[in-house]
């Protein structure tokens, strides 16, 4: 099996596991997490320098998930990479678990801060990442935000104060998926052109396809990392991987039943 068919078939898995525990936990966001899946999974594997044995080293890179209402995703990369035993997964938005609907401090290794009420996260990143520059160590700083949470004021002002203190250590990614709660992104704000905005605000900008492995992994090598944040905006499917989920925005907040779960294990070849 080659490499491709290898991260496809780890890919098709944890899409399996995110809708399993979205059934199990009742949980909504289904969509939402599918979508930046890839996104997640590249992050771990290509870029964060985070050692899942030593989870609170201070040398670590920090990762924050701003969309945090996409929690499930993250958690099951956590798991697939050892941050914690799989079998957790299955106590997913359950009363007392380590693995709530939306994340908050420390609840399990791997989660740095809560995330979940959107236009936070930029700028926590920020200040991580000003805190790193100002101590003068070394590490990277990633922020995940979704195109709905662009309509914060905060994300903006962010991403006034970013370029301005030279925190080149500081990366954003917007999960492009052209979907927020009530409707189309593009009908609720003028977001277009979003990667020239980001550049004239200052930024390092990048477009790419934020379901294709390679080309994120490629993308986020070739980071220049040194005096400009660094922007990718991310092409994504809301529902990537289940064809009855894609584009639909209903699963924003439909939970798969039983007969979902059966479909979905089928479509993706779950032995």
């Amino acid at each position: 099996m080659n490499m491709k068919s290898q991260q496809e078939r780890i890919l098709n898995y944890l899409r399996y596991q995110l809708a399993k525990i979205s059934h199990m936990g009742k949980a909504p966001h289904l969509g939402s997490s599918l979508s930046c899946l890839d996104l997640i999974y590249a992050l771990y594997k290509s870029f964060l320098k985070i050692d899942p044995k030593n989870p609170n080293d201070t040398k670590r890179d920090r990762f924050i998930l701003s969309k945090g209402h996409a929690i499930s995703a993250l958690y099951v990369v956590l798991a697939e990479i050892g941050f914690f035993e799989k079998k957790l997964l299955e106590t997913y938005n359950q009363n007392g678990s380590s693995l709530p609907e939306h994340p908050s401090p420390k609840c399990i290794s791997g989660v740095e801060c809560a995330t979940g009420s959107l236009g936070h996260g930029l700028s926590i990143a920020a200040g991580l990442a000003l805190s790193a520059k100002i101590k003068q160590e070394k590490f990277k700083v990633v922020a995940l935000l979704s195109d709905g949470e662009l309509n914060e004021g905060s994300v903006w002002e962010a991403a006034l104060f970013a370029p301005k203190q030279k925190l080149g250590n500081l990366v954003a990614i917007v999960d492009f998926n052209k979907w927020q709660a009530t409707g189309r992104s593009k009908e609720i704000t003028q977001l277009d052109p979003l990667k020239k905005k980001w550049k004239n605000f200052g930024w390092d900008a990048y477009e790419i396809d934020g379901h294709n492995y390679a080309e994120i992994s490629e993308t986020l090598s070739k980071l220049k990392l040194k005096e400009k944040p660094s922007i990718l905006i991310a092409n994504t499917i809301k529902g990537k991987g289940i064809s009855f989920m894609e584009d639909d925005n209903n699963w924003h907040y439909r939970i798969p039943n039983i007969e979902d779960i059966e479909a979905i294990k089928e479509e993706l070849k779950i032995t």
